[in-house]
């Protein structure tokens, strides 16, 4: 094969599997083989009814194709809702009317092939609405907001669907204190509010951000306010209402302040999260906190021209184990930035917005992963109409990416998964001897489609204790 070889070694034993993942990159393997690139997919605006202005992030469907939302835009200029193939084919599905819904909100795919999502604003009182959407555009209002002092108000963020089948999510407004609530809605429109915030200084105000189910089963999110310094707060929730918080944020230089974005929680089960505000120099910060929560802040922001800032989204952990995001503003042009960071708080800046006229600006939105192993996203502004984009992020996964990380043993086969990059050819090799001199294929080639790749070597559990490794030609 051409090109570089990357190695991921395993040991394997008949009787007994012993793994032994070379963590060390070996010769031949450069990180800018593959420089990551930047594609405007979409430009939004390009006729009448169009929407404009992504405020939300995107979701890959089942079908493989993006949906998403766009805060102004349509028919009715209140918004609309929007499918994207990886193409960059879009479709419009639905467009909102300003009186009934309008600023809508990411979208989360329910078990039934549905999406169901949130506006802002719109419904009987003005107070925002839960809605379910097919992908084939056919619309349902699920629920009103009444507001305070017995219900919730301005959904700013979307839903999370819960592992009870249940959809969960957070409003702004709302509650018996007027600074926001914790909901529960089925996927028939039942709704229940769990949780009112109470506000500083012992409790979170005005959560911005969706909300993240730990393997706990427990809820996990963040308020943009409140808390023990009025900058805002880290809870967790429980599926029946009761709240606990794990850190109130300090604000610069020394903590973070203002989380505008939801959590995740990594492979390590540790929570990864950004703020708006604070650190060093102000400009925002990337922190992990432990479900118990010992907080860790990882890196600090430092802005153009090198850098970010002001990151207003959630993270994504990548198929390698790192994490990636994005920031307002900040980079080369000041129209925000791309980053990888790693759990340790390794940090990388992989691309500024802005750099032509197609291209966009302002991401307010997180990064997806898509099965293709490339992130999308939306920018608010910019694109040829100035009014938005959808976008490709390629990027060569770091290390530990194409590197063995698990092996089994299964019946009389051995199965072997490995980060993997996408368009990339993987080949299955294994050699009997310490030193080898010659690796034998074993079956075919495989093109990766990106993310976890996962190879089954038939019968390699009989062969005799030996060595495997992936020989892979970009």
């Amino acid at each position: 094969m051409n090109g570089p070889i990357r190695f991921g070694l395993v040991r394997a034993n008949t009787h007994h599997l012993i793994v032994a993942v070379i963590l060390s990159i070996l010769a031949g393997w450069a990180l800018n083989a593959h420089a990551q690139t930047e594609t405007t997919l979409y430009t939004f605006g390009s006729f009448p009814n169009d929407g404009t202005q992504p405020f939300a992030g995107l979701v890959q469907g089942g079908d493989g194709n993006f949906y998403g939302t766009t805060y102004h835009g349509g028919t009715n200029n209140a918004g609309a809702v929007f499918r994207v193939s990886p193409g960059g084919g879009e479709t419009i599905l639905h467009t909102f009317t300003g009186a009934s819904s309008a600023f809508a909100n990411g979208l989360v795919q329910g078990s039934d092939s549905n999406f169901y999502g949130t506006t802002f604003v719109g419904g009987t009182n003005n107070n925002g609405t839960i809605f379910r959407i097919s992908p084939g555009g056919s619309f349902t209002n699920l629920y009103l907001f009444v507001g305070s002092p017995n219900d919730g108000q301005g959904p700013f963020a979307g839903l999370v669907l819960g592992n009870d089948g249940n959809f969960y999510g957070t409003t702004y407004y709302g509650g018996t204190n007027g600074v926001g609530t914790v909901f529960r809605i089925s996927a028939s429109g039942t709704y229940s509010t769990l949780y009112a915030f109470a506000g500083f200084p012992n409790d979170g105000s005005h959560p911005e951000a969706a909300l993240v189910q730990g393997r706990d089963g427990n809820f996990y999110g963040t308020t943009i306010a409140g808390g023990t310094n009025g900058v805002g707060n880290i809870f967790r929730i429980t599926p029946g209402g009761s709240e606990t918080n794990l850190h109130s944020f300090v604000g610069p230089p020394n903590d973070g302040a203002e989380p505008t974005a939801a959590l995740v929680q990594g492979s390590d089960g540790n929570f990864y999260g950004t703020t708006h505000d604070g650190g060093t120099n102000n400009l925002g910060i990337v922190f992990r906190i432990s479900p118990g929560g010992s907080y860790t802040n990882l890196y600090s922001f430092v802005g153009f021209p090198s850098d970010g800032s002001f990151p207003g989204a959630g993270l994504v952990q990548g198929s390698d184990g790192n994490f990636y995001g994005t920031t307002i503003t900040g980079g080369a042009n000041h129209d925000g930035a791309l980053f990888r960071i790693s759990p340790g708080g390794v940090y990388t800046s992989l691309y500024s917005l802005g750099n032509s006229p197609t291209d966009g600006h302002q991401p307010q939105n997180g990064l997806v992963q898509g099965s293709d192993g490339s992130f999308y996203g939306t920018a608010m502004v910019g694109g040829t109409n100035n009014v938005g984009t959808v976008f490709k992020l390629t990027v060569p996964l770091s290390p530990p990416a194409n590197q063995v990380s698990s092996v089994q043993v299964a019946g009389a086969n051995v199965v072997l998964s490995v980060p993997s990059v996408a368009s990339e050819i993987y080949q299955l090799q294994f050699t009997s001897a310490m030193t080898p001199t010659n690796w034998i294929n074993q079956g075919g080639s495989i093109t990766s489609g990106g993310s976890l790749l996962t190879v089954t070597n038939l019968g390699g559990a009989l062969l005799p204790q030996g060595f495997y490794r992936f020989d892979i030609t970009p």
